[in-house]
């Protein structure tokens, strides 16, 4: 059974940092990849990024390039997000997915795993 465990959200204030973390079981990166999701309170599941666990390459939406940094450990078998210079609007569940293809092209509907997410809350 896969499992993916996300861990590290909370509340911050505007302008500071969190660590997601996301923990897989039962489903080895390899040559395949996973992503962060959020979903704030109304609106509609979004991406935020995404991590190929073969060669590292990377994927951010707009909103969150430059301030937040995906990464993963593969020996853990975990992947990371780090968000700094967090925004009121960075406020959401965060989910952490895992697809079988090698890269998140298929967006929501192309990942085969989902953690159970995590709530990032930002004060202004």
């Amino acid at each position: 059974e896969v499992q993916l465990v996300e861990s590290g959200g909370g509340l911050v204030q505007a302008g500071g940092s969190l660590r997601l973390s996301c923990a897989a079981s039962g489903f080895t990166c390899g040559d395949n990849a996973m992503g962060w999701f959020r979903q704030a309170p109304g609106k509609e599941r979004e991406g935020v990024s995404c991590i190929s666990c073969s060669d590292g390459s990377t994927y951010y939406t707009d909103s969150v390039k430059g301030r937040f940094t995906v990464s993963r450990d593969n020996a853990k078998n975990t992947v990371y997000l780090q968000m700094n210079s967090l925004k009121p609007e960075d406020t959401a569940v965060y989910y952490c997915a895992a697809t079988s293809s090698s890269w998140c092209a298929g967006g929501y509907d192309g990942m085969d795993y989902w953690g159970k997410g995590t709530l990032v809350t930002v004060s202004s």
